[in-house]
C-alpha cells in the first residue's frame, strides 16, 4: 500500500518553490520526498527534518552543517545540495534526485558481488570520501544505505548529517553516532573520529560486497560492538574459497583495529585499491562468488530487477590479436612448424641407436616446443602494477618486466597523489611484446583556481563569473543587509581570493534587502494599516477570508508575519479582515454560587469579574450580572457578577 497518502506533505508546496510528489524514504532525522523545483522545473529531492526536531537547536545545527558541507564538495560522486530553506516548522534541504537504489538494494538482491562490480562501486566511494577528507571533514556514517547508484551506473555518496571537522574531537559520552555494523574501534571507545573511521567502514563495505554478508554478527548491537573491539575481520577468502590474496590484504589493511595501520585517509586507501586490482587477472575480477545470486536473476527474464545495467556482468575487453585480455586460454593455439625436405639417400654402412641417438632426438623434440611456446607465449608478458607507483618506481618495475619506459605525460588529479601513476597504455595485466613500451600518466595533484571577487554582483551575474573561472555556483543563502540591495552578492564561502580546486563549488550569500521591524496593525482599519506597512516598505496583501475577532468588522483581526518579525523591504504582509466578534447567548446565573456562576459563563466562552462591595466580602451568592441572562454578548468579553 503507497504510504504517502496519509504524508501531509505530499500534494503540497514547501515555500512557494517545491511541489512535493511523493515520500521516498523515512529516517530518524528526516523524511526523504520527490519534488519538483516549480521555478526550474526539474525533479529533486527533498529532505525534510522531523517538525518534532526542528525545535532542538542541536539537531536543526546539524542539518544546515550538512547542507554546507556537501555545498562544498562539489564532486561527481556526492549527492549534490541545491538549497537550504524554512517553510513554517519545516527545515529542509534540496537535493539532487538520484533514480535507481542504493548498494544495500544491490546486496539484497544479489548477495555477493563478482571482485570486478565490488571494486567498480568502492573505487567511486573512495574518491568521493577523498575529497571530503582533503576538504577537512569526516563522514563518520558511511554504510551500504549512504551509497546510491543511479540506473546509468553511477555511484554516489549520500547523507553527510553526521560530518565533523577532521581536527574537532568530539565525545558522544555515551551516544555513539552511526550504524553499529560499521563503526571503527576508536568510535565506540571514545566517539572521536578522523578519515580512518571512514577508511574502516569503507573496508567493512568491501567484505560485504564480496562476501554477501557482514564480517561482525550478534543477537544485540552490544554483541557487534564488542567484536569491532576485540575481533579482527576475518579474510574474505574464509567465506569465499579462492579469493585473491590481493583482496584480503586490501579488507586487513582497511579494517585494522588499530587506527595507525590504516591507510590515513580515502585517498591512499583508493591508490591501495588501484595498485591491488592492476595485479589481478580478468579471471580473478570476474569471478563468481558462490554467495552470489546473479545467476538464478539473470536467468529471469520477465523479472524486473533493482539492479542498474551498469552492474551487470560484462564481457572480457578483447585484444586486437583477439585474445580475451589476457586469460587463460589466449595464444594457446598448437603451431605446425613444416618439416625439412628429407636428404637425397646416401649409400652408408648401417649404424647401431645408441644412447648418443636418444639425446639428438630428446633435444630436437625440446627445440621444436621451445619455439612452439615462443611464437605463442614466450615472446609476450603482462603490464606490471603500476598504479599509484612514483615515475621512478614505475620505470624500475618495467625495467624488471623487460619492458621500456613509454611517453610520461601529466594530468591534473583530485584523488590521485601528486607525483604517482594515474593511468597507464596499455592497462596494467594487459598482454604486451617483451620489447614494446608502457606510456603511463603522472598526477598533477588537484588543479586549483583563485575565488573571484562577486561581492556586489547581481545573483545571476555572479553565476556566471564564477563558472567562467572554472568553478560551480554552490547553495545561496539569504540574509538581510543594510548596504547591499535585495538580489546582490553580499559574500562568498570560500572568500575571494582563496585558493580551492578547480569545479569546486562557492556557496553565495544574497541580500534580502534591508531588514524591516514590522509594525502592528492588528485592530487597525485595513486602509490605515495598509498606509503604515506601506510607509515601512512593504507590500500588502488583503486575505479573501473574514474571521471573527475581537475587533470590530472591517478592521484587521491578524497579519501575517506577526508584529516584530523582521521582514526583508518589499516583503509582503498579509491581512486578515475582521468580521466583528462572535455573539454568544450570556447564561442566566442570578442565585448560583460564585462557582457555579463562573463555571457556566466561563464555559460559554466569557471572561469573568467579581463585584463585591462592602457588604459581599463574604457572600457566596450571585444576585446580579452585568449583561442579563437571555441577552448577548461578544464572545471572550467581560461579564461582571455582583455578589452578596
Amino acid at each position: 500500500m503507497d504510504t504517502t497518502l496519509q504524508d501531509p506533505l505530499v500534494g503540497q508546496m514547501l515555500d512557494g518553490r517545491y511541489r512535493v510528489e511523493a515520500r521516498i524514504a523515512v529516517g530518524g532525522m528526516a523524511t526523504v520526498y520527490r519534488a519538483v523545483d516549480t521555478r526550474l522545473d526539474r525533479v529533486l529531492a527533498l529532505k525534510v527534518m522531523h517538525p518534532s526536531l526542528a525545535t532542538d537547536g542541536s539537531f536543526v545545527e546539524r542539518f544546515i552543517r550538512e547542507a554546507k558541507s556537501v555545498a562544498r564538495l562539489d564532486h561527481p560522486n556526492v549527492v549534490q545540495v541545491f538549497d537550504q530553506g524554512t517553510d513554517g516548522a519545516y527545515v529542509y534541504l534540496a537535493m539532487e534526485y538520484i533514480a535507481g537504489c542504493t548498494l544495500r538494494d544491490v546486496l539484497r538482491e544479489r548477495g555477493a558481488l563478482q571482485p570486478r562490480a565490488a571494486l567498480d562501486i568502492l573505487e567511486p566511494v573512495l574518491a568521493a570520501l577523498g575529497a571530503a577528507h582533503r576538504a577537512g571533514f569526516v563522514h563518520r556514517d558511511m554504510k551500504p544505505e549512504n551509497v546510491l547508484i543511479g540506473d546509468d551506473g553511477r555511484v554516489k555518496v549520500a547523507d553527510f548529517g553526521l560530518v565533523r571537522a577532521v581536527d574537532t574531537v568530539t565525545n558522544t559520552t555515551g551516544t555513539v553516532l552511526g550504524t553499529v555494523s560499521y563503526l571503527a574501534p576508536e568510535q565506540i571507545e571514545s566517539g572521536t573520529a578522523d578519515p580512518r573511521v571512514d577508511v574502516y567502514a569503507c573496508g567493512i563495505l568491501l567484505y560485504e560486497m564480496l562476501t554477501g554478508e557482514k564480517p561482525h554478527d550478534g543477537d544485540s548491537p552490544a554483541t557487534v560492538l564488542y567484536k569491532h573491539l576485540h575481533e579482527d575481520v576475518p579474510p574474505p577468502s574464509a567465506v569465499v574459497p579462492g579469493m585473491a590474496y590481493e583482496l584480503d590484504e586490501l579488507v586487513a589493511s582497511a579494517t585494522a583495529r588499530t587506527p595507525d595501520v590504516r591507510p590515513h585517509d580515502a585517498v591512499a586507501l583508493l591508490a591501495q585499491v588501484r595498485g591491488a586490482r592492476g595485479g589481478l587477472g580478468e579471471e580473478q575480477l570476474d569471478a563468481v562468488p558462490p554467495q552470489a545470486l546473479s545467476a538464478e536473476h539473470d536467468n529471469a527474464e520477465d523479472r524486473t530487477s533493482v539492479i542498474p545495467r551498469a552492474l551487470t556482468s560484462r564481457p572480457l575487453p578483447v585484444d586486437e590479436d583477439g585474445g580475451a585480455g589476457g586469460g587463460a586460454d589466449s595464444f594457446h593455439h598448437t603451431s605446425r612448424l613444416p618439416s625439412p625436405p628429407p636428404p637425397p639417400p646416401r649409400h652408408r654402412p648401417a649404424l647401431r641407436r645408441g644412447p648418443m641417438a636418444i639425446v639428438v632426438a630428446v633435444l630436437l623434440v625440446l627445440g621444436v616446443g621451445t619455439g612452439v611456446w615462443y611464437i605463442n607465449s614466450g615472446q609476450f608478458t603482462k603490464v606490471p602494477p603500476l598504479l599509484a607507483k612514483t615515475e621512478k618506481e614505475a620505470r624500475d618495475r618495467l625495467a624488471d618486466a623487460g619492458l621500456d619506459a613509454g611517453e610520461v605525460t601529466e594530468a591534473y588529479s583530485d584523488t590521485v597523489e601528486r607525483g604517482t601513476v594515474i593511468s597507464t597504455d596499455p592497462r596494467v595485466g594487459a598482454r604486451i611484446r617483451g620489447n614494446d613500451s608502457v606510456s603511463f600518466v603522472i598526477s598533477k595533484g588537484p588543479r586549483t583556481v583563485r575565488v573571484p571577487d562577486v561581492d556586489g554582483y547581481r545573483l545571476d551575474r555572479a553565476r556566471s563569473v564564477l563558472k567562467d573561472e572554472g568553478l560551480e555556483p554552490g547553495m545561496v543563502t539569504r540574509a538581510f543587509s543594510e548596504g547591499v540591495p535585495r538580489g546582490f552578492v553580499i559574500s562568498t564561502e570560500p572568500g575571494k581570493g582563496t585558493k580551492v580546486r578547480a569545479e569546486s563549488a562557492v556557496a553565495l550569500t544574497v541580500s534580502k534587502g534591508r531588514p524591516v521591524d514590522v509594525p502592528d496593525v492588528t485592530g487597525d482599519d485595513l486602509q490605515d494599516a495598509r498606509a503604515e506597512l506601506e510607509e515601512a516598505g512593504l507590500e500588502v496583501k488583503i486575505a479573501a477570508e473574514r474571521v471573527n475577532s475581537e475587533h470590530d468588522a472591517g478592521q484587521v483581526a491578524r497579519q501575517t508575519p506577526e508584529p516584530g518579525r523582521r521582514a526583508a523591504e518589499g516583503d509582503t504582509v498579509t491581512l486578515t479582515p475582521s468580521k466583528g466578534p462572535e455573539m454568544v447567548e450570556v447564561p442566566d446565573v442570578v442565585g448560583d454560587s460564585v462557582d457555579e456562576a463562573k463555571e457556566k459563563l466561563e464555559g460559554a466562552g466569557f471572561q469573568v469579574d467579581e463585584d463585591r462591595g462592602l457588604l459581599g466580602l463574604f457572600g457566596d451568592t450571585v444576585e446580579g450580572q452585568s449583561v442579563d441572562g437571555g441577552d448577548t454578548a461578544p464572545k471572550g468579553s467581560t461579564i461582571i457578577i455582583e455578589i452578596r
